[in-house]
Order: C-alpha cells, then sequence, then structure tokens
C-alpha cells in the first residue's frame, strides 16, 4: 500500500470515531490474513529484510528491528498479519487475567494539530484465555512476538502480584518474550508500582515460573535518574531487557490535550528520546534496550539505536503516516548505517556510548 493511497483512506478513517476507525483497520487486517495472495502482496510491498538489519535476539531471528508497539492489538488477532505492514516483530496486549471492558468511552482522540494521540483505554481486552486461544492457533507461523501483561483494574494494588503470577503460568510457553507493564497512565494506582520492592518482587515470582525473557516497560514522567534506578534495580532483579517508554501525562506539551489519558505520538518525541538516552548511556551493554514513542522517521529511529536500542517500536506515528513508514524506516536505516560506514546494525547500536 503507497503513501499516498494510505492518505486517501486516511482522510475517510479521519472523519470516523477514532476507536471505530482502529476496528475498522484491524478487520481489514484479519480479512488481509485470509488470504494467502493479499498477505504476500503487502508483504512483498513493505516487508524489509537485509543482511545490515537482520539481528539474533532471546534465540530469534529479527529481519529488522522496527516492530509494532502494545496497545494496538489487543487480543493477538492481528498477529499473522504484521509482516504486511513491514513490522519485524510485534508486542501484544496488554493482556489482563480477565476480561475487561476498560474505561468508558470516549477514550481515545486525534491531537490532529499535533500528529498525536492521547488515549485512556484503561486495557480493554479480552482477557488471558482468550488470548492463549489466539496464539495456540499460531502452530506455523514463525514471527517474533512479544507478549505485553497487566493488572486487572479491580485487583487492589497489594494483591497485583497474583495477576502477575496468573499471567506468568498462562504465557510461560508461549512468544518471544514478555513485557511487565506498570506504566499505564489508565489503571488506577498502576504506575504506584514503579518502586523498588515492587520490581524486585515481581522479577523474583518471573524467575520461578518462567524462563522466558521478562521485561520492564517504564513511563516517561519520572525524572532520569530514578528512571536509570528503578531499570538498574529491574537488571539486577533479572529483567532482560528495558522498553522505554510509554505514554507520557504531560498535558503541558500541547493547549489541545484532554486532562486525562496518555499521550503518544509526535509530542512524546522529545521526551521519551531524552529518558531513553539516560538509561542508554547506563545501561547500554549491561541489558536489551528497546525505544518506542514519537518514532517518526529513519532518523529518529537510527537516533535511539545510536542511544542503545537494539530495536524500536512504533505505533502511533504509523495513523498518522501509513504502512509505508515502517518500509521508509528500515531502508532509511539501511542508509544511515552506510553512510556511517557500518556493515551491520549492531555496530550503530549504542554508538554515542562507544
Amino acid at each position: 500500500m503507497s503513501l499516498f493511497s494510505y492518505q486517501n483512506l486516511k482522510k475517510i478513517l479521519f472523519k470516523l470515531d477514532p476507536e471505530t476507525a482502529h476496528t475498522i483497520a484491524g478487520s481489514g487486517l484479519r480479512a488481509v490474513s485470509h488470504c494467502p495472495t493479499l498477505l504476500c502482496y503487502f508483504t512483498k510491498q513493505n516487508f524489509v529484510t537485509h543482511p545490515m538489519l537482520r539481528q539474533d535476539i532471546f534465540g530469534r531471528r529479527f529481519q529488522n528491528p522496527v516492530g509494532l508497539g502494545a496497545g494496538f492489538d489487543k487480543n493477538g488477532q492481528y498477529i499473522t498479519a504484521m509482516p504486511t505492514l513491514g513490522f519485524g516483530f510485534t508486542e501484544i496486549g496488554t493482556v489482563t487475567p480477565r476480561p475487561q471492558a476498560g474505561n468508558e468511552k470516549p477514550r481515545l482522540f486525534r491531537l490532529i494539530e499535533d500528529n498525536s494521540i492521547q488515549n485512556a483505554m484503561g486495557f480493554n481486552n479480552k482477557g488471558s484465555h482468550y488470548m492463549l486461544q489466539q496464539l495456540k492457533k499460531l502452530y506455523f507461523f514463525d514471527y517474533p512476538l512479544g507478549i505485553n501483561i497487566g493488572k486487572n483494574k479491580l485487583t487492589p494494588e497489594n494483591e497485583a502480584l497474583e495477576d502477575y503470577e496468573t499471567l506468568f503460568k498462562a504465557f510461560k510457553d508461549y512468544g518471544d518474550y514478555i513485557v511487565i507493564n506498570i506504566s499505564s497512565p489508565n489503571t488506577p494506582g498502576l504506575r504506584d508500582l514503579q518502586n523498588e520492592n515492587f520490581i524486585k518482587a515481581i522479577f523474583a515470582l518471573a524467575k520461578e515460573i518462567t524462563s522466558q525473557p521478562v521485561l520492564l516497560k517504564i513511563a516517561p514522567d519520572m525524572e532520569a535518574q530514578d528512571a536509570v534506578e528503578l531499570c538498574k534495580t529491574a537488571v539486577d532483579a533479572g529483567a532482560a531487557g528495558i522498553i522505554a517508554t510509554n505514554t507520557t501525562i504531560d498535558y503541558s506539551l500541547t493547549p489541545h490535550a484532554k486532562s486525562f489519558g496518555g499521550i503518544s505520538g509526535s509530542l512524546l518525541t522529545e521526551k521519551s528520546y531524552q529518558l531513553f538516552k539516560a538509561i542508554g548511556k547506563e545501561l547500554y551493554g549491561r541489558t536489551l534496550l528497546i525505544s518506542v514513542g514519537g518514532i517518526d522517521s529513519a532518523e529518529e529511529a537510527y537516533r535511539r539505536i545510536k542511544a542503545g536500542a537494539s530495536l524500536v517500536q512504533v505505533y502511533s506515528m504509523l495513523i498518522y503516516k501509513g504502512p509505508a513508514l515502517i518500509r521508509e524506516i528500515n531502508e532509511g536505516i539501511i542508509t544511515l548505517l552506510k553512510k556511517d560506514g557500518y556493515s551491520h546494525i549492531s555496530e550503530a547500536i549504542g554508538a554515542d556510548w562507544k
């Protein structure tokens, strides 16, 4: 699908309520996934594979470093369609132990003037049992997959570990990595779990249950040094990696913001980069780092790679620029690697700290 054709489609989708448009887009992806001819066509159009980009991470081959961030495929319904958009890997969820409806509507807003999205979804999903049924269908699908997990809204803070225990047990034999989400702003009290004691407890629990790589996803609204110390604690406790960052609740970024929910997209770009840079400076070489938040170009993705990111994720900017964006980022990374005299992406990862 060309960028031009997507811009025409976007004019129609943007006339619809954002959540309705998301549902329609998802239905389209499900339709494509059931049509081998379309699957092959769009994958050939958008999916970039090149020796300079291939990496082996968590025992899996990642053909390119650009993945889909969590939040789009909450129920694992579009996994087989993700290569058609060009993504080298996908992250499903956030999934909770029990199904939940999420927050009241409207809860998803376009900040068009800012090329951004504001969401207050609240982990709406069909629950872990449904997700397991989706994953069991993937017998012959060889594609890197992360599973993002979170507690149910009604689970009190002092029982949060029990929810994560349920999820570790449910998904210990599925996917290639698991992400602990305690950084969404849309579940009351969830970010309060971003503390040293809980981090130590949850990674100790994970080690007892699963051999899967378990990563921590953090919020962008902490002071840099606090974030770095929290990430160090996670790594010392057994985290296989850090994903930075989730959405921001810094509503001062735009006069168009609502007073609730998390902001993603262009408004998050610099805030996310600065926090990731601080984390990369301290933790590059000690753990795997994944950067997400406002990545809208090859140049921005490359900036995150040089700051220490082995992988990057995109979500909100896909809505504004379409699937051609993922191909353009991957092709642009190759160009930038060659410009800097690198023969492989591994040489650029963490270049700012070498």
